[in-house]
């Protein structure tokens, strides 16, 4: 798991048009990072539309956000459209990136356990560090936690 002021791991994503996100990408501006399990279900699109409707703040801060999460592009493009979210999802299927980032553990659920997404956030600053993450946060919590940070 990170700690604050570790940099982002290196990685190499597609996003839901397919285009490589990498972590070099990710530089230059104050980045939240969301996991969520599954595009298009209940609580993975109360975060996802919570973090679109705070947009206007976060870019008045100068920030922006990526969603990720296990679904391949084609699934994150039609959730997009649908949902009008306005910025990119990236799809690892491998969740390498989700694993190095403490996003991807156990879970259970009805007494099965299983691997799955943790649903989380991560806000990097400008340099690619770690300024908090989130980890196991309800999709409001994590939508309120991530904006007051980066408003400040």
């Amino acid at each position: 798991m990170l700690a604050p002021g570790d940099p982002i791991p290196t990685f190499e994503l597609k996003n839901q048009d397919g285009d490589t996100v990498s972590a070099t990408d990710l530089r230059g501006r104050t980045t939240i990072l969301f996991a969520f399990p599954k595009a298009d279900t209940p609580g993975c699109t109360t975060q996802a539309c919570g973090f679109r409707d705070e947009m206007p703040v976060i870019e008045a801060h100068g920030a922006r956000v990526y969603g990720i999460s296990p679904d391949r592009p084609k699934a994150l493009k039609k959730w997009q459209l649908k949902k009008k979210l306005p910025y990119d999802l990236l799809s690892d299927p491998d969740h390498s990136l989700l694993e190095a980032l403490g996003g991807w553990g156990e879970k259970s659920m009805y007494g099965r356990r299983y691997m799955g997404v943790i649903r989380s956030h991560w806000v990097f600053d400008e340099a690619g560090a770690l300024i908090d993450a989130q980890i196991k946060v309800s999709p409001k919590e994590s939508v309120a936690k991530a904006t007051d940070l980066v408003a400040g």
